[in-house]
């Protein structure tokens, strides 16, 4: 029987219906510590003798893919690609599939719901309560502020709709402008730097660079509106983190919410920045929603038997 690795954390800890298609098609799934990011040490043991490897967004090193003999496709339960080598993926032939957008709503959601818990202080206002403290602390209205999407993709362009629906401007810079997208007279495509600049809050949805290189940092920052706030569900190398701290720390930047971290959960100086009074940090929940782990699973287990069967 060919073997299928599963790695995805909301897969390991709970299974899930969608894979019994894999079951079906004669299939034995094998399946990494469930609930966890599995180490590379584990990795290797598992892939050896897979044919399938449904992955998540633990790191698919070169030493990982030289231990599968037999693997003919990895097929990620979500867009990004960037924790996989992709030149040793190409070198081997590896087939590398992709369930583009699939968590999108959910995160857009998450992003919306991230930027009124930082201009309602609503962490802050439920620890007081439960400490049966009466402390408030005075909020700010989104109608008519400025929004700033740095990547208008699939998620991009659903916080748009959000935003827009909120009474928001929205000012977006994506690589590849999709013209087709135009959902109304308060939104514009701009550069980069116009909407780091005029924007009230920046919200971060690209891929982080190959070589690892922040795209927003202390230069960047220096750009911004002072009191502006920022989000991001992308990835944590798209923001230098020794700037970020110390925007923070000198107000520049009012808040900033986080749910994406280079180790998880967090070390060093990610710890660091989270345990700031104004960061919100949630533990990568954007796509961790009953709707979204559908979709990516279905598609994903989708992509595995176009290759495979």
């Amino acid at each position: 029987m060919q073997k299928i690795l599963i790695t995805p954390r909301s897969l390991t800890k709970n299974d899930h219906p969608n894979l019994d298609k894999l079951r079906k098609a004669g299939f034995e799934l094998v399946f990494s510590s469930p609930g966890r990011l599995p180490s590379e040490n584990e990795l290797v043991d598992l892939i050896e003798g897979c044919v399938g490897y449904l992955a998540g967004v633990e790191k698919i090193t070169k030493r990982v893919l030289k231990n599968a003999d037999q693997l003919k496709v990895i097929s990620r339960n979500g867009t990004g690609i960037d924790n996989i080598d992709i030149a040793e993926v190409e070198n081997r032939g590896i087939k590398l599939m992709r369930a583009v957008g699939a968590n999108a709503r959910g995160v857009a959601e998450l992003t919306i719901a991230l930027i009124f818990s930082l201009i309602r202080d609503i962490p802050f206002h439920d620890k007081e309560l439960k400490d049966r403290q009466w402390n408030r602390k005075k909020g700010i209205e989104l109608e008519g502020r400025i929004l700033g999407i740095v990547g208008c993709g699939k998620i991009g362009r659903e916080v748009t709709k959000m935003a827009l629906g909120l009474g928001m401007d929205v000012l977006a810079y994506d690589v590849y402008i999709d013209k087709s997208f135009t959902p109304g007279s308060r939104f514009k495509y701009a550069n980069f730097e116009e909407v780091i600049s005029k924007s009230d809050f920046i919200t971060l949805h690209v891929p982080g660079s190959k070589k690892g290189k922040p795209i927003i940092a202390k230069n960047e920052i220096s750009m911004m509106k002072k009191g502006v706030y920022i989000v991001n569900t992308a990835r944590s190398t798209v923001i230098d983190i020794d700037s970020l701290i110390q925007a923070l720390d000198q107000r520049v930047v009012a808040g900033y919410a986080v749910d994406v971290y280079s180790t998880e959960p967090p070390l060093g100086k990610e710890l660091e920045l989270i345990k700031r009074n104004n960061v919100i940090a949630t533990p990568h929940i954007g796509g961790y929603t009953g709707e979204s782990v559908n979709r990516a699973t279905n598609e994903a287990v989708e992509n595995l038997l176009k290759v495979l069967v």
